[in-house]
Formats: C-alpha cells, structure tokens, sequence
C-alpha cells in the first residue's frame, strides 16, 4: 500500500484530502509541510495547528532562526510514514492536524510584532485548536504566552534550554530573546511554583522562583527521574512547553544561534518528553533553529522531532 501510494502522492500540502493519516509522498519531492499536513487558515474540523514564525531580530548572537520554520518542515518529511517510535498511539491517525503556514509581519516594523504575534496565535485558539509553533528565536514564546494565558489564565510552565532567559529587562519596548521569560513572570502569564526549566549551563543568578534542573542534573539522575520531577511540578494545570534547541549539546544541535557545551542528548530529551505524558498540555513551541549554522540538517531533524512529540504530547493528554 505504502509502495502504491508513493507513487501517485505528490504535493501533499495542498492535494491532500483528508486531516487525517500517514504520508508516503517522496521524501525528496513535493511541497514540504509539516508532516506533509495540509496547508490552510479554515480550521474549522481540525484539532491543533502547526503554525511558523520566520522572526530572529531579537537575538544576541547569531542570526538565521528565520529560516528555522522552512527547515523543521523540511526535516519533517522523514516522519510521516510510521507512527512515532515509543508511543503508544499515532496522532496523525487520531488528530486532525494542519499547517496553519507563517505569521505576515513588516519585519521593518518591528515594534509592531509581538502584537501581531498574539493575534495570530489567538486566532488558532479562538478556532478551538491548539498550536504548536516552530520558530523563531526564543522572544517569540511571550507574545505566544500571552494568547494562552488569555485562554487558559497564569499557566504552567516547561522550558528546555541552556539559558533561564530571565534577565532583568523592565523596558516594555524591547524585544529580546534573552528576558522574554523574565517579562513572562512579571506579568503573570505563567505560575512560577509550577514552572521548571530543563537543561540549563548559564549563570543568572535569578531564577524568578522557577524551579532549575541544570543539565548536570539530567547527566547524574537520569531522563526518568526528570520526567518524574517535572510532572510533579507542573501537575495538573494547563501547560505550556517551550523548547529551545540550544538545551541539546552542541553536538546534537550545531545550528544555532547562542550554543553551550554540556547539554542534553536528544536520546535524553526524547526520553524526557515522552515521560511527560498525560500533563495537561495546551500549547507548545520549539525555537533557535538556525540552518545558515547547521550540518546535514542535524539540527532541523532535531527541531522536526521535538515538534513531534510537542504534537504527540498535546494529543495524549486529551485521549480517553
């Protein structure tokens, strides 16, 4: 069947006639949405939308995550043919999924972007679907905050990341990758007694209250038992996860835009994530991709698959 389907699918993203089930179009060939979903702004039946935000104007490094959602989708295409491995149930049989495209934006205006941002982010939710978004540097997640705290109230949080991102920045007009989550607690879009950041090898001293297990940590106590710390912190709440490539070692994720050594495999972050399941996830994002700085797509076959189990994740939370 698979053999047969090859070869007559092409172009899935826009031929594609049902929301549901796997793809076996070339994996070289055709238009690449993620996960070879199809490409459309009516929501109306479908469960959660994938949705890009080219946008790196905020970095304090290198440039190029632009380019991240062009990538992710790219590297996704290796993935629709099976179910994800380690799961035991396949989202694109049982979720309506859609390529919700890129948010529009005058990047020569930039002051005009996080609300922009918002409103595209609240329209997918508005829509009753959940959104897992690629980006994008790290600055994007507040805007994308702010339209799931309007929904669901002050969240909890999970962050994957070798920086906290909560320095000190109480200029209401800057826009920076680096203290978007600082601005996030200050204005109370997430509740930091269940709010924990994963993977982190960067001193700053505040933490804001959020909880810390350093990549030391998840090296000496293993993917399990992180698992089992951050379930119990964030609980039963709406959640929302937020990956930063750069929480992977360099090794496991060169292209990026601000990378630190020791960081996580993505065999301890894929077993991480999939010890998550059944938290109450609402919403999702994984950022910092940056293909100018990438070798043999390592980092955006990466980003496809944290994209994956976001997916994977916000389904099985709603099963049964």
């Amino acid at each position: 069947m698979a053999l047969e389907d090859a070869k007559t699918q092409v172009d899935q993203a826009f031929t594609r006639e049902t929301s549901r089930g796997a793809s076996f179009e070339n994996t070289f060939g055709g238009a690449t949405s993620f996960l070879r979903r199809r490409y459309t702004k009516d929501l109306a039946g479908y469960d959660l939308a994938v949705t890009g935000v080219p946008f790196d104007q905020a970095v304090t490094n290198r440039t190029g995550t632009r380019f991240g959602p062009r990538a992710i989708r790219e590297a996704s295409t290796l993935q629709p043919y099976d179910p994800p491995y380690g799961w035991d149930y396949d989202p694109l049989e049982e979720l309506a999924i859609a390529d919700y495209g890129d948010l529009a934006f005058d990047y020569a205006k930039v002051w005009e972007f996080p609300a922009a941002l918002e409103a595209h982010v609240a329209g997918i939710l508005d829509a009753g679907c959940g959104c897992i978004t690629l980006g994008g540097d790290h600055s994007i997640t507040l805007p994308i905050l702010r339209a799931h705290a309007k929904k669901h109230g002050p969240l909890a949080y999970i962050q994957f990341d070798a920086h906290t991102d909560t320095w000190v920045d109480d200029d209401a007009e800057r826009i920076d990758h680096g203290t978007f989550a600082y601005k996030a607690v200050k204005e109370g879009l997430i509740d930091v007694t269940h709010a924990v950041q994963v993977g982190i090898r960067t001193v700053n001293p505040d933490t804001m209250g959020i909880q810390i297990v350093d990549a030391p940590e998840v090296h000496d106590i293993g993917p399990q038992a992180v698992a089992q710390m951050v379930r119990e912190r964030v609980g039963d709440r709406p959640c929302y996860l937020s990956f930063d490539i750069d929480g992977l070692d360099p090794a496991f994720a060169p292209g990026t835009g601000t990378p630190v050594w020791g960081g996580l495999s993505s065999a301890q972050a894929a077993a991480i994530l999939r010890g998550l399941a059944g938290i109450n996830l609402v919403g999702g994002d994984v950022v910092e991709v940056s293909p100018p700085f990438d070798h043999a797509g390592i980092t955006a076959v990466a980003g496809a698959h944290v994209a994956m189990e976001l997916i994977c994740l916000w389904g099985a939370g709603r099963r049964g």
